[in-house]
């Protein structure tokens, strides 16, 4: 849209400069219909203010017959009761009123809050570089001198119109951003209400963090660095004899992670006993469990051949019998387990080995340990063995074990909450930068 550009012819008629009757239009005037409202160079509206009923008719009659919709008000009060009501976009005032003269008109208008930027105008008499700088400092944005000369005013209200057409296009930028950060908040919280249902199902997958089998109580916990981790610990009944645990921890974090966790934790299925790659069943019905090595290699190929995902996974699995306290144990990139002994000695058992999901013939073995009454296995993922202190030194499976030694006296219940407070004292953050998660068992027979 093209700016208006007024041309007012120089002759003065009560101070104000217009164009004679037989001459061309004082205003080359762009005017749109759009949305019902005549715009007229991006000015909608402007309002007169001056006491000289004969000024400010010839002033209004001018801009009026050019495209303008002009209000005309007499004084300052009236001006700002006409504001309460109505948008302008431009305010031409005299500076010299009773009762409210221009000044503090301005001041009054700039204390009101609108979007729609307004452009003022003061017509005064006035020279001095002080009383434009007073000017200036009430909110001003021209100034005119009277006699008003008319290509001035074209002027004038050229840069008028450019400011309020450009304030007028920030004001929609504006909405424009506006809408699309309350969209974008809408789309946060569905997706937080989503995590946070995430964050529940993956907590159902441990029903029971405290429970009792025969001489062994298993306690389990975890804690996603975010709404939901790749992290998870767990545990099946084999038969009357024999448990299962497992710990898995799946690379990267939030919901892909969770996902693949969720997928191979179903692997290794409490409920469903014929669906766990750890058991077979004999042909008397009964549930055995299998060379845990095997089942790294099983699992190892699923992840490799018929799971698409870039992700790969850490994995300890063991077979406790309950009876004879012997155990099973096979290590996929898992941290190893420790073992503490009743006298105050920590064994820590397993060695590493490869992660599943990166090669295809990678090899994994089971190896055997023996749990005695009054020992305490603990099982914890990287994410607390690889924190690390202000200083850039992580704990270790040494710094572990030392924790491990110096809170033997506590139930089992207790142990993994003490852990996990105590690595963000460690860590010197409130927030833990990876999932953690940890199983411990206490054997008493």
């Amino acid at each position: 849209m093209t700016d208006p550009a007024p041309d007012f012819e120089q002759s003065v008629v009560s101070g104000v400069c217009l164009r004679a009757a037989d001459q061309e239009p004082a205003l080359s005037v762009n005017t749109n219909i759009m949305n019902g409202e005549r715009l007229t160079g991006g000015l909608r509206s402007i309002m007169v203010v001056d006491d000289s009923a004969s000024q400010r008719r010839m002033l209004a009659m001018t801009l009026r017959r050019h495209g303008y919709l002009v209000v005309e008000a007499t004084n300052g009060l009236e001006a700002l009761r006409f504001a309460a009501t109505q948008s302008f976009d431009l305010v031409i005032s005299d500076w010299m009123m009773p009762e409210m003269d221009g000044l503090s008109l301005c001041r009054e208008l700039r204390k009101k809050k609108s979007n729609a930027y307004l452009y003022f105008i003061l017509l005064t008499s006035k020279h001095e570089k002080e009383e434009i700088a007073r000017g200036l400092d009430a909110g001003a944005d021209d100034f005119l001198v009277k006699p008003v000369n008319g290509t001035e005013l074209s002027a004038r209200i050229r840069a008028g119109a450019r400011l309020v057409a450009l304030n007028r296009e920030i004001a929609h930028q504006r909405n424009l951003a506006s809408d699309a950060l309350s969209k974008l908040q809408t789309a946060y919280e569905a997706i937080d209400r989503d995590l946070r249902q995430a964050k529940e199902f993956q907590h159902s997958l441990i029903p029971k963090r405290d429970s009792l089998f025969g001489p062994a109580r298993v306690c389990l916990g975890l804690e996603a660095s975010g709404h939901v981790g790749g992290d998870l610990v767990g545990l099946f009944p084999i038969n009357e004899s024999e448990l299962g645990l497992y710990a898995l921890d799946v690379s990267g974090h939030g919901v892909s992670a969770a996902l693949m966790t969720a997928r191979l934790a179903g692997l290794l299925s409490a409920q469903s006993a014929d669906q766990n790659l750890a058991l077979r069943r004999e042909k008397s019905g009964r549930l055995v469990p299998r060379d845990l090595g095997d089942v790294l290699h099983e699992m190892n190929h699923l992840l490799l051949r018929e799971i698409e995902t870039d992700h790969y996974a850490t994995l300890l699995l063991a077979v406790l019998n309950l009876r004879s306290g012997k155990m099973q144990i096979a290590q996929a990139g898992y941290p190893p387990a420790l073992l503490l002994r009743k006298e105050g000695r920590v064994q820590v058992l397993g060695c590493g080995g490869m992660p599943i999901g990166l090669i295809e013939d990678a090899e994994h073995r089971s190896f055997g340990a023996h749990i005695r009454s009054g020992d305490r296995l603990l099982i914890v993922s990287d994410g607390i063995t690889e924190t690390m202190n202000p200083d850039g030194q992580f704990l270790e499976t040494s710094g572990l074990s030392h924790w491990l030694k110096a809170n033997a006296g506590r139930v089992a219940p207790d142990v993994l909450p003490q852990l996990f407070q105590d690595i963000r004292a460690y860590s010197g953050k409130s927030r833990l930068d990876d999932d953690v998660s940890g199983l411990v068992l206490d054997f008493q027979r």
